[in-house]
């Protein structure tokens, strides 16, 4: 970082420590992501990273955007910059020398920080760090402004409100989200669900959920979510932490789903979540098979079967889960015509049923298994 740093010229005022990194350093979090600002122009900034060996990939150039990779971190820099137009999806940006002004374009208070590399002075110009203190997260400065330049903003800012707030959401804030909810449906289906998705990440997202479905904020792109999903949540998150399993998004978006797989699958396609979470969703919001855990995780996998126990409120089941592994069936049908089974559809027929037995059984070997075999095959050969 320090060589990054000395390239863009952060001793002499040229570059900050922006948004996130700033903000959870102040509340002594982990940093994960470090953003930086710069006054200098992209082609500087490349002329700049590549004089110091430093490989600049321009993964966003046109608004300003140059990642910095080095010792295999890689680091997004981004030139000063202001909009000129938006549409509410997205900006076309002007660069500018002024740090208040693209401190301005920021979404909230709390991400519109910025640091100095050198002496650490935190530079905020719209009492974020009055309400990091708050916990409370709050539009710069005209709320249905800020949401028109951009309709993400809305869940954002119950995202963020979910990590970061306490006690009821900011009031002018609230009021503009639920009066312009109609606006996510101009977005992308995908926008929608990565941001969905990092919300149901948060520890206890259950309250401020239960704020958007009183305020109808999901009706105009998930109708089929509402008011009484927000307790089918709140089961789920109380029995993931019953039984010390760690939060699944996707698992927690199957909780504020009916319980039907093929509504699931389409509200899926609608996100256009990937084949696995298509697949996952639709099995998760499957009716529940009246047989013990480890049968359930046999025949739907582990992953499915933690998600339904934990939506059934089964937490000790799901638990247990934990430290099972995949079997399978050691036996198969070249085993049955060894055993004299006539080659022919006769030979799945007997395996399913050797299959059934042995699950019900608890999964034997050896001699009971043997058994198991011995008795389908008198079964079909009677």
């Amino acid at each position: 970082m320090a060589r990054l740093l000395d390239a863009l010229g952060a001793d002499e005022g040229l570059t900050r420590y922006v948004g996130g990194a700033v903000r959870d350093e102040l509340l002594d979090l982990p940093v994960n992501d470090v953003d930086l600002a710069t006054r200098l122009r992209p082609a500087e900034v490349v002329e700049r990273l590549e004089a110091a060996k430093i490989r600049a990939v321009p993964t966003g150039i046109d608004h300003g955007t140059i990642t910095a990779v080095s010792n295999g971190h890689a680091v997004e820099v981004t030139s000063l910059r202001r909009d000129v137009t938006t549409d509410g999806r997205r900006a076309t940006v002007a660069f500018t020398d002024d740090w208040q002004e693209d401190a301005a374009r920021r979404d909230f208070t709390i991400n519109a920080l910025s640091a100095d590399p050198e002496t650490g002075e935190v530079f905020d110009y719209f009492r974020g760090i009055e309400d990091l203190t708050t916990r409370r997260v709050r539009f710069i400065g005209d709320p249905y402004e800020r949401i028109a330049e951009d309709h993400l903003r809305i869940l954002r800012f119950f995202r963020f409100h979910a990590r970061f707030g306490e006690g009821e959401p900011d009031a002018d804030a609230l009021g503009a989200c639920t009066a312009r909810a109609n606006d996510l449906m101009a977005l992308s289906r995908e926008r929608i669900a990565d941001e969905l998705l990092k919300l149901l990440s948060v520890p206890d997202p259950t309250p401020t959920i239960r704020i958007m479905l009183d305020r109808s904020i999901l009706r105009p792109v998930l109708p089929e979510i509402t008011g009484e999903s927000a307790d089918c949540l709140r089961a789920l998150v109380d029995a993931e932490r019953d039984a010390g399993i760690d939060a699944q998004p996707l698992r927690r978006l199957s909780a504020l789903l009916p319980r039907d797989p093929r509504i699931a699958e389409q509200i899926a396609v609608r996100l256009k979540l990937s084949t696995r979470g298509r697949k996952r969703l639709a099995c998760s919001t499957t009716p529940d098979l009246e047989i013990n855990a480890q049968a359930l995780a046999y025949y739907v996998g582990r992953e499915c079967a933690t998600d339904r126990l934990l939506l059934a409120g089964n937490s000790k089941a799901a638990a247990e889960l934990l430290s099972w592994e995949p079997i399978r069936l050691p036996v198969g049908g070249g085993d049955l015509i060894k055993r004299g089974l006539q080659p022919g559809p006769i030979v799945a027929k007997t395996l399913r049923m050797v299959e059934r037995r042995w699950v019900e059984a608890g999964f034997p070997d050896d001699a009971e298994l043997d058994q198991i075999v011995a008795q389908a095959l008198a079964a079909v050969t009677e």
